[in-house]
């Protein structure tokens, strides 16, 4: 399913533009030095994925917890669930949760932070500036933080949220260099294809979490594996 961590975040990377490309579109990267520049835009690019590894780690330690008493299965479903619920249910109707409200003086913080840092142009200033950035809030980011809790895996989930953040790099890094072109590009509305990517992502994990017996989509639970071979002998 590591795959598909990439997948949602190449794709939700059309999303990202929308919400975090005036953030790319400000960094202050030289615009004389093409090699300074393009670093710059890397050191910005790693900030990025170190938060989302760092936030599942965190999230990994749930998913692994859950797999030990038994429910990976069942997690996998639930988290399949919600993915598709996100698709579905109106906007209007998910913003009644605010899930990003308890937050949300961390976040004034991060942003305040952020300020700060524009100011500067040493090279650490856009590996924190992008650091900073990936702790906001985001629905995308959520859905990748769910998925990597149906890993059940400390390592499986940091890896899944660094796969989806190398997913978002060509476009937000194409934000910085091509800004005629990324403005074309979102005059394309290609932001309408993440709902279905999503949607996809969610019936994959909820076949995985059913253990059809399907080859890499939907293989049957070890315990049962294990109970076969027990038999054999």
């Amino acid at each position: 399913m590591l795959w598909s961590a990439f997948i949602l975040g190449f794709l939700g990377s059309l999303h990202c533009v929308g919400m975090c490309g005036p953030i790319a579109l400000m960094l202050p990267v030289s615009q004389h030095n093409p090699y300074k520049k393009s670093l710059q835009i890397l050191l910005y690019n790693v900030g990025r994925v170190l938060t989302y590894i760092i936030i599942g780690l965190v999230f990994g330690l749930l998913g692994e917890s859950i797999a030990t008493f038994g429910f990976q299965q069942q997690l996998s479903i639930i988290i399949g669930i919600i993915m598709l619920l996100s698709v579905i249910l109106p906007q209007k109707q998910l913003q009644k949760f605010k899930i990003s409200k308890p937050f949300y003086k961390a976040v004034a913080k991060v942003k305040s932070e952020m300020g700060e840092s524009f100011k500067k142009k040493s090279f650490d200033t856009f590996f924190y500036l992008g650091f900073l950035n990936g702790f906001l809030p985001c629905g995308l980011v959520y859905m990748a933080v769910f998925a990597s809790i149906a890993t059940a895996d400390l390592t499986m989930s940091a890896a899944y949220m660094a796969l989806f953040g190398l997913g978002t790099i060509p476009m937000m890094a194409m934000v910085t260099y091509m800004r005629d072109f990324t403005k074309n590009v979102l005059k394309l509305n290609l932001r309408k294809i993440i709902p279905y990517a999503v949607a996809v992502i969610g019936i994959l994990f909820i076949l995985r979490g059913m253990g059809l017996g399907i080859p890499y989509i939907s293989p049957k639970p070890m315990t049962e594996k294990v109970t076969a071979d027990l038999n054999c002998h």
